[in-house]
């Protein structure tokens, strides 16, 4: 049998770290992609938001293909890596006793991969 064909969507410098982005990846890696969305939409994480749109997108890009049955998509990659520092550089905030204090303004790549399920379930 033919692999399953796998469509994906990004969302490259999102405002967040990809630390954090990650425990929401982790969570919706393996499922449906209807029971990831709908566990997205209560999810307290601010990363949730960006990965709904993220999925919604991937399912988006599925459907354009008329083989693929919507209802049998399931998240078969998700990943958060590390985007550049926002311009470019650490920020600096005032410390204690005259000191400046360095900090990073993160952004990350989010990616998620959607394939369609076999009959038969497996993956």
């Amino acid at each position: 049998m033919m692999e399953a064909d796998s469509y994906s969507a990004k969302h490259r410098y999102a405002r967040i770290t990809a630390r954090k982005a990650r425990l929401v990846a982790d969570q919706i890696r393996g499922r449906n992609c209807n029971e990831a969305l709908e566990l997205l939409e209560f999810a307290p994480q601010r990363a949730a938001a960006f990965y709904k749109k993220v999925v919604q997108s991937a399912v988006a890009n599925a459907s354009q293909d008329e083989n693929v049955n919507v209802n049998r998509l399931y998240i078969s990659g998700c990943q958060a890596d590390e985007g550049p520092m926002l311009n470019g550089r650490l920020r600096w905030r005032p410390g204690p006793q005259g000191r400046a204090m360095p900090f990073a303004k993160k952004t990350s790549h989010l990616t998620v991969i959607v394939r369609e399920r076999n009959q038969g379930g497996d993956l």
